[in-house]
């Protein structure tokens, strides 16, 4: 266990993402994969109103900070505490408690997000059914999530793994959004099953319970 560790270590202190992350001031070298997801798929724009679920410890909403300056609102969420990022608001919580959902919509006043990113993971056991299992379950939190707070006409970016449960959920969200994209970022780890679900043109607000 301990040289298998250190062989992570190794790899990740070598990793030429994780340096230009270090190198660029971002906390994590994920900030590069929703980069590359913005330019292929044109994801942020300025005025939006951006939700990143699960944002310990904050590469993505360092990038979209970036991205979007002033002319922009961020609101971040994690169970997990995150370090103050200038032009983030962060939220410390589980996004689906009613806490939590009451504080987001005060935030929001009256309005709905532009757009939900998430690079959010469940704890990873190795047993792969069960893995699978967490990732749907996660998924589907989501898609609750959205349902309540994303705009009509919305995008969503989400991590998962292929694997059984993977096409399921692409047939979910082609009930729920105009197009269904799965990518695969350049700063995705070769080895990594991980995979990325874009969908755009969210259909609006109850769309999810009328497919259920």
């Amino acid at each position: 266990m301990a040289k298998k560790k250190k062989s992570w270590i190794n790899q990740h202190l070598n990793d030429g993402w994780v340096r230009e992350a270090n190198k660029q001031g971002y906390r994590s070298r994920a900030a590069f994969k929703l980069e590359q997801l913005d330019k292929q798929d044109r994801l942020l724009k300025p005025g939006q109103t951006v939700v990143d679920l699960g944002a310990t410890p904050g590469g993505w909403s360092q990038y979209a900070a970036r991205k979007l300056g002033e002319k922009g609102n961020i609101i971040a969420i994690d169970i997990v505490s995150m370090v103050d990022i200038a032009g983030v608001s962060f939220l410390h919580g589980d996004f689906n408690d009613v806490k939590v959902q009451k504080s987001f919509a005060a935030l929001l006043n009256g309005e709905k997000a532009d757009i939900v990113i998430s690079d959010m993971a469940p704890n990873i056991s190795g047993v792969k059914d069960k893995d699978e299992a967490g990732f749907s379950d996660l998924f589907f939190s989501i898609l609750q999530f959205v349902d309540s707070n994303l705009r009509s006409g919305g995008n969503l970016v989400v991590k998962g793994f292929e694997g059984v449960s993977a096409g399921e959920l692409r047939k979910k969200c082609k009930r729920l959004f105009q197009t269904v994209s799965i990518r695969k970022p350049e700063a995705s780890r070769d080895k990594s099953r991980e995979r990325y679900l874009v969908a755009k043109g969210y259909f609006g607000p109850n769309s999810f319970r009328k497919t259920n």
